[in-house]
């Protein structure tokens, strides 16, 4: 079992692929700190070495892409602090990067939703769409919340249609669409929000609502 930091970033090179490092860029993820290995390999490896908390850090500390994949697979939420959630989030520079540690780690820990709403407002692209993927990964992993987390999160969600930013808005629409997949009532009061949003005059809004009214509205 791979406990040290170097070794672990010598496993990683031996597995990368030059190819695929070329292919990220075909789906929007930055690769320039990036050596090309897919996520189905880093799931393995983290199996691998189970949950490490210090191994996860200094991974991360490294910079660099799938090291950073890799730490937020094996880091242990009950050991995440705030402070670490910050830290991290204002290093996100793709949109992978985010919602892998955001749904791999953050949603996972106490601060989730706390942090959700923090990170809505935030000006820098990544941040902000952290806060929404963040609605999103905790409305498909935590199966005990009650509706009323998830009704509070709907002004909020209605509040932020407006940014035309396309790693945000696409966040902001999955935070909608999944958590009116959670059940009838949250569906009926997605759909009530989705119909509010389309009356903004932002075309982001416009595409928010039509692609989850899309989704959410029984045919």
């Amino acid at each position: 079992m791979m406990e040290d930091v170097d070794e672990v970033i010598g496993f990683l090179k031996e597995k990368a692929d030059a190819a695929y490092l070329v292919g990220m860029q075909r789906y929007g993820i930055d690769n320039t700190k990036a050596i090309g290995i897919r996520l189905p390999e880093l799931r393995k490896l983290a199996k691998a070495i189970k949950k490490d908390h210090q191994l996860a850090l200094d991974l991360w500390a490294t910079g660099l892409h799938e090291a950073r994949l890799l730490a937020s697979l094996i880091d242990d939420p009950a050991q995440v602090t705030q402070e670490q959630i910050d830290n991290w989030t204002k290093d996100f520079y793709s949109w992978d990067l985010c919602d892998q540690v955001c749904g791999n780690l953050f949603d996972r820990t106490p601060f989730a939703m706390s942090k959700a709403l923090e990170f809505s407002t935030n000006e820098a692209e990544f941040i902000k769409r952290a806060g929404f993927v963040l609605m999103a990964e905790y409305a498909v992993h935590d199966k005990k919340s009650v509706n009323e987390v998830f009704i509070a999160l709907m002004p909020v969600i209605e509040r932020e249609a407006w940014d035309n930013r396309n790693f945000v808005k696409k966040a902001v629409n999955w935070a909608l669409r999944q958590i009116g997949k959670r059940n009838d009532v949250l569906r009926m009061i997605a759909i009530q929000t989705a119909r509010n949003i389309s009356k903004q005059e932002h075309k982001a809004a416009k595409w928010i609502a039509s692609n989850a009214l899309a989704e959410l509205t029984p045919r």
